[in-house]
């Protein structure tokens, strides 16, 4: 279903089930070339693979409860691993390297979901989520503060932007990449920043707030080619326009931590929500992930 925000904007949307059975769903990337989705199932310390032609097999495990994934420039895997509290790209040769994994001698939290801007920059947030039992391994926070990082050149020392969150969690770019979307999952607002010509994020302001009655919270964030902002939130995936006005709700099947644009002509979104993976046609397309 989906709900808007007037009266008469509801509508029936269809979400396909692909799979189920899993513990907790989260990550999910499609790649253009192999046609297939990734997803997490972090307790499960499982990566998976969904394709059309044989359905849900299994890509890495264990995957170190890995969380967010993305593709860098060059079409590389990077993994946000719960596990190690760290950020992993896997090489063309299969070898698997971290990318970041401390700032200032201390363990980051544990990296939760990554984005690459067009220049290769990579993005991630850091909450606690992975240093508690179930989603990661239960362990004390050596950082004194949840924030958002840019990978630098030295893999020891990503680059701290903004250290003011409470949980940091979704995050996307808009189209023209002048702006950064990162939401907090606690505060259960969007914040937005405009990104600076050395990287950098500056001028956070709140710029939406996911409102309503149901369970859910801010967690993973996507943007379509309209530069509508998609994010989950009460009830399911709350869809945003550009100036941060809601424009309807896409409740879903299940509680729903994140999702992903695929299928060729990108208007899919595969939704990974608690123990599934659904899809669910859109009108407007998403944009690819490299």
């Amino acid at each position: 279903m989906v709900r808007g925000r007037q009266p008469g904007q509801e509508v029936s949307v269809e979400f396909e089930r692909l799979g189920t059975g899993f513990l907790f769903t989260e990550g999910p990337l499609w790649h253009p070339g192999g046609k297939f989705l990734l997803f997490s199932d972090m307790p499960g310390d499982h990566l998976r693979r969904w394709a059309a032609q044989d359905g849900v097999t299994t890509f890495r495990k264990p995957c170190n409860m890995s969380n967010g994934l993305a593709y860098d420039r060059q079409g590389r895997l990077l993994a946000c691993e719960h596990a190690t509290s760290q950020v992993t790209r896997t090489e063309t040769d299969g070898r698997i390297v971290p990318i970041a994994t401390h700032f200032q001698g201390k363990q980051l939290n544990s990296p939760n979901d990554i984005v690459c801007k067009s220049d290769g920059a990579i993005y991630f947030s850091d909450p606690p989520y992975g240093r508690a039992r179930f989603f990661g391994l239960e362990r004390p926070q050596e950082l004194a503060f949840q924030g958002v990082f840019r990978v630098g050149a030295d893999p020891k020392s990503p680059v701290v932007l903004v250290d003011d969150f409470d949980r940091p969690n979704g995050l996307c770019f808009s189209l023209d990449e002048t702006r950064l979307f990162v939401n907090d999952t606690a505060r259960k607002h969007i914040r937005v920043f405009d990104v600076t010509s050395t990287g950098g994020l500056a001028h956070g302001r709140i710029w939406a707030e996911t409102k309503g009655d149901k369970a859910g919270a801010p967690d993973g964030m996507k943007i379509d080619a309209a530069g509508n902002v998609y994010c989950c939130g009460p009830g399911g995936i709350h869809v945003f326009d550009p100036n941060g006005s809601l424009l309807e709700v896409l409740e879903t099947p299940e509680h729903t931590a994140n999702f992903a644009w695929g299928d060729d002509d990108y208007r899919s979104l595969f939704v990974t929500a608690s123990t599934s993976l659904y899809r669910v046609r859109r009108a407007v397309p998403g944009l690819p992930a490299f």
